[in-house]
């Protein structure tokens, strides 16, 4: 199921697929280690919802709400 990042709730995981938007955000993000590909976990959404805190790469990024809208992610979904 493909999403944008900033639908995920927190403790979900998911995996990057794509990231769109500007040229200049989208350099930023991948500078940043969000590429495609690349596996996380969304901790925190602050109380109005911007920023959001995932954890990626083993360290935690803040990102804001525009930012996570760029972010298209694979939901990892658990079966039992």
């Amino acid at each position: 199921m493909e999403i944008t990042l900033n639908k995920l709730q927190p403790g979900e995981k998911g995996k990057i697929i794509k990231v769109a938007g500007e040229k200049a955000i989208k350099r930023k993000l991948y500078d940043m280690g969000v590429t495609p590909g690349t596996e996380l976990v969304l901790r925190k959404v602050a109380p109005l919802g911007d920023p959001i805190e995932i954890n990626i790469r083993g360290y935690s990024l803040s990102l804001r709400k525009a930012e996570a809208e760029t972010i298209i992610i694979e939901k990892k979904v658990w079966t039992i």
